[in-house]
């Protein structure tokens, strides 16, 4: 076993492909795939599960690259301080669904670094693709809700799949709406006062489940339904259509501007924001950073009120 070959797996769970991680490493594919096969007869276990749709981790492999991940580490740390080895670039990369707060987390996170080079990703994706990332340690965090309606077979899922979930905070529902929308003078609103607008909701491609909805009271029935795939559009569409959307409630203003305004739903519904780990891995520091801008921002949000 050597570093190389750490890394090599490293980079593979990077990119998700042996194809795409041979070709950003500048070897053949043939080669890559031959180093990881030889590293798992040494082991005896198999880091991989290969299939016609690709690799994923497996078990044995989400233990050995958490431990991978600890030993280059290390390993540049030592390389620094006695062969004045200049510093590799950062790498963190967390899935998210659509959360004000995770970005303005980031954001903070990559003004307090002092490094000359890194490379993150934040993906704000669908609520059963944040798990696969997460199972697959293609990201170290990821970023869900839990209900009295979805929280049952969400648990299943997370149980099944080795992740844990911590909670965040809990969250009364709110609505997004345009600061000009017909009911943004109302201190709270009901889904029947809603039942003229148009509502936004993420779409969540073939696992359109109520239960992985973004948001919450997925199950009511409405009138006018839009689908949409991103934050930006969604916001447009709120302004554009005086549509809404259901959710934490948490803006930024910073970020979002002073079109959207936030306006509580009348529910007795509760949503736990929290965060999924792979029970298997160990966070890297600055995914343990990242955590801390995470945990403050949302202890920020929730002391002064619900204010994604």
């Amino acid at each position: 076993m050597t570093l190389q070959q750490l890394r090599y797996i490293i980079k593979i769970v990077e990119c998700g492909s042996i194809t795409e991680a041979a070709r950003q490493l500048f070897i053949s594919q043939p080669s890559l795939s031959n180093a990881v096969k030889e590293l798992e007869n040494e082991l005896g276990i198999e880091i991989f599960y290969r299939t016609t749709k690709g690799i994923s981790l497996s078990i044995d492999g989400t233990e050995f690259l958490s431990y991978a991940r600890q030993v280059v580490e290390q390993t540049e740390l030592l390389e620094q301080r006695y062969l004045g080895k200049k510093p590799s670039k950062q790498l963190c990369s967390v899935s998210t669904q659509h959360y004000a707060f995770a970005v303005n987390a980031f954001v903070n996170l990559l003004l307090a670094l002092d490094v000359d080079e890194y490379k993150f990703t934040l993906r704000e994706m669908r609520t059963y693709e944040i798990m696969e990332d997460v199972k697959n340690l293609r990201s170290e965090l990821g970023i869900i809700y839990l209900s009295d309606f979805n929280k049952k077979v969400i648990n299943k899922l997370l149980k099944e799949n080795h992740l844990t979930f911590s909670p965040l905070f809990e969250a009364d529902p709110h609505v997004f709406i345009s600061s000009v929308h017909p009911l943004a003078k109302k201190k709270s609103v009901t889904l029947g006062d809603l039942e003229e607008f148009p509502f936004l909701a993420f779409e969540q491609g073939e696992y359109n489940s109520f239960y992985f909805s973004e948001e919450i009271l997925s199950t009511a029935p409405h009138k006018k339904t839009i689908h949409v795939s991103d934050r930006a559009t969604l916001f447009n569409l709120l302004i554009g259509l005086n549509g809404y959307t259901i959710c934490t409630g948490v803006l930024n203003n910073d970020l979002n501007g002073d079109n959207i305004i936030s306006v509580p739903l009348e529910t007795e519904e509760k949503m736990l924001v929290g965060w999924i780990a792979n029970e298997k891995a160990h966070l890297s520091s600055i995914a343990s950073d990242f955590f801390k801008h995470l945990e403050k921002r949302c202890l920020d949000f929730h002391s002064t009120g619900n204010s994604r």
